[in-house]
């Protein structure tokens, strides 16, 4: 059972109503400017891969936004760890709650398929990794790119062997997951007095207290309540995107756009963050929003005077140029490796390397083999 229940009775909102109000005119701006920009699209696909990190490091973790986003096109440069495994999985959570309509994520189902959701990827970590680590050496064997001209016959062997263990383990712990009813919990991973239902049922309940409240304040409550109750043990992430859902939900942020509320919350020190007085922690979550809508708007800019400088480029280039297609591929993703440009503009890897120095990206990786390039 828990111990203490979260109480909205004893909360003075007098003092939340400033900033909690500041901090919805900017992310409506924010939200207003990228629906109606042609780099909106990539500014959101670049949210995804910095909240991502943002939500590893206030969760005490490192993870590089370069790494993040070579493992999500499964090109690895070392086995992957756990945390990054991790960080793929609050990416990849954050999209899918984007490509559903605004209420699902807190709806009954919604909150019954992404806890599902974070169980595999906080309890997977071995088999995802190792599963990455696979999907990268036959991409890369298959797609055969060679950047600086390595060898093929360099690239280390595949073991095919394993590759069938491993595929064997992971389609028995799918049909384990299928069954009805939870498997039991492994004590050396899981607090068995951790009785996760009795606190997700506590936290919808204050939910249903709070849906009176504007929405900024609620989102600000329900994220103060998800910590303050720990609902999961190994997915505090969650309760993070719950909030951005309560936000979507209300229409401050529309469309595609989840509210990055990590990156806000990484610019506000944890002792504010974590701090015993609650009036304290909700006053440091409302600034962390603001903060999340002024560094969105500074990356808008960013990524629009980018653009234009790109476009610059284009005076006297011939019409049959690859330039405008590049641009429209850099400006959508946060890196680009000559194997992307060659697909996506259909020439070859040398030509794809050529045409990236006439735009004059910026080189990311610092690597020999598959480079990767962008505008940040």
């Amino acid at each position: 059972m828990i111990s203490m229940a979260y109480d909205l009775a004893n909360i003075s909102m007098t003092a939340l109503m400033r900033p909690a109000f500041d901090a919805c005119i900017a992310l409506t701006r924010l939200d207003e400017r990228i629906a109606r920009s042609p780099v909106g699209q990539g500014f959101i696909e670049r949210s995804q891969f910095t909240d991502a990190c943002a939500s590893l490091w206030i969760d005490g973790e490192l993870v590089h936004l370069e790494d993040l986003v070579l493992h999500d096109h499964t090109r690895d440069i070392r086995t992957p760890t756990h945390e990054l495994t991790i960080a793929r999985d609050v990416m990849r959570t954050r999209r899918r709650i984007a490509g559903q309509s605004p209420d699902w994520a807190l709806s009954a189902d919604g909150i019954r398929s992404l806890r599902k959701t974070s169980e595999i990827g906080s309890g997977g970590g071995d088999e995802a990794t190792t599963a990455g680590v696979i999907r990268a050496a036959v991409a890369i064997e298959a797609e055969g790119e060679g950047d600086d001209g390595d060898d093929v016959k360099n690239l280390p062997g595949i073991d095919y062997a394993a590759i069938d263990a491993i595929l064997a383990r992971s389609d028995a712990a799918i049909e384990a997951a299928k069954k009805p009813g939870r498997a039991p919990a492994d004590p050396l991973v899981y607090d068995l007095d951790w009785d996760e239902d009795a606190r997700l049922e506590e936290w919808r309940g204050v939910l249903r207290q709070a849906e009176n409240l504007p929405a900024m304040l609620q989102a600000i409550v329900a994220l103060d309540a998800w910590n303050e109750l720990s609902v999961l043990q190994h997915a505090p992430w969650l309760g993070r995107l719950f909030a951005a859902s309560i936000l979507r939900k209300a229409g401050i942020t529309t469309g595609a756009h989840l509210a990055a509320i990590n990156t806000g919350l990484k610019t506000i020190p944890v002792d504010r963050r974590r701090h015993r007085d609650r009036e304290t922690r909700l006053l440091a979550m409302a600034h962390g929003l603001i903060a999340a809508a002024e560094l969105g708007l500074k990356e808008y800019d960013r990524l629009s005077l980018a653009r234009t400088m790109f476009e610059r480029k284009l005076d006297g280039r011939r019409t049959s140029s690859k330039l405008p297609e590049l641009i429209e591929l850099v400006m959508a993703k946060p890196l680009v490796s000559a194997g992307m440009v060659a697909k996506t503009l259909d020439v070859t890897p040398q030509a794809a390397r050529r045409i990236v120095l006439e735009l004059g990206l910026r080189e990311m990786t610092g690597r020999g083999r598959f480079r990767a390039w962008g505008v940040m």
